[in-house]
């Protein structure tokens, strides 16, 4: 009883994207080509996630102005 709590426990705080390749896995538990295709397309998909993330790091490295130039500008107020 307790550990099929942690489980329901672990599933909710999963990412949803990663719980739904584990339904579909657990769906079809034999050796199959959808298992293998499942598999490869899991790979793929975060090898996808991976250079997106990447990408946005760039970005934000590129954008990142380093704190000797950055500069004041006075504004008179009346």
């Amino acid at each position: 009883m307790v550990k099929a709590k942690i489980d329901t426990m672990n599933e909710q705080m999963a990412c949803p994207i990663g719980r739904f390749f584990s339904k579909l896995e657990k769906a079809s538990r034999r050796k199959s080509k959808f298992t293998e295709h499942l598999s490869r397309s899991r790979i793929e998909f975060f090898k996808a996630l991976k250079c997106l993330i990447d990408e946005k790091i760039e970005d934000l490295e590129k954008d990142d102005v380093p704190r000797g130039q950055k500069k004041a500008t006075r504004i008179k107020v009346k």
